[in-house]
Order: structure tokens, then sequence, then C-alpha cells
């Protein structure tokens, strides 16, 4: 609500594809406060489930795909996929105007990115992660 117009518009385009992506997964809205009620992140919307297991073994119920707002634009969370240079190799040349991290497809409008591109970074993090689980290193 509080976003500017076009970030909105975007993150609703994006709300739209994403939920044809995982039709039947549930939705989930962080607030980006931790359990102290100190904010750590920006707000986000999480599609669908999957159980990430620490290397403690602990394990988590959290989101396969998420987005947020952040001050320069949109961010696009993939969970689960396990090899943390997959996302930038493979689209950090391809996507367009985009910071891609082992995780996070980072732009300012979805009009400076390939679409097409993003999509299939999406489908290839549900792949990968399947509902089912990936190891993450508990910080």
């Amino acid at each position: 609500q509080s976003q500017p117009p076009a970030i909105r518009q975007d993150m609703e385009q994006l709300h739209q594809l994403i939920q044809k992506l995982i039709p039947a997964g549930p939705l989930s809205f962080l607030d980006g406060k931790n359990a102290q009620g100190k904010i750590v992140s920006n707000p986000n919307i999480g599609y669908g489930q999957y159980s990430m297991v620490y290397a403690n073994g602990d394990t988590r119920e959290f989101y396969q795909v998420g987005q947020s707002a952040n001050t320069t634009g949109i961010s696009v969370y993939i969970m689960g996929i396990k090899d943390r240079n997959y996302l930038p190799s493979t689209y950090g040349k391809t996507i367009g105007k985009a910071s891609v991290t082992g995780y996070c497809i980072k732009f300012k409008a979805l009009k400076d990115i390939d679409l097409d591109q993003l999509i299939a970074a999406i489908k290839d993090g549900l792949k990968e992660s399947g509902g089912k689980g990936a190891v993450v290193k508990k910080k």
C-alpha cells in the first residue's frame, strides 16, 4: 500500500505470475521482524512451502518463492537452490538490469528485466526445492 504506484503495479503483476507458477501453494506474509520485534528485513510475501534444514539439523517451514519491495525496487527470493552460484551464473548475464545472488534477484522495475528469464529462474528453484528441503547454514 505504501509503495510508489509503479512498484506496486509491478509487485501485483509478479504476484499474479508467481501464483500461476505455484497455484496450490500457501501464501505467507512476513512483516520483516524477528522474534524480539526488531526489523531485520523488508516485509515480504511468500509463495509455496518447503522445509529448510539447517546444518545443525533443525528445520523450519519457509516459502519457496518470495517478493518484497526494497529501497531501489523489488527483490524476488528463490529458496531451495543448493548451489549458490547457480542463479548468478545461469541468469546473471541474461536477465537484464538486475543484481543476482545465490537466492535473490533484485531489480528496479519489471521493464528492466527479461520476464521469461525470471520465470525460468523461479521454475528452476521450484524444481530443485520441490517442496522438500535444502540444507542451509544457520548463522
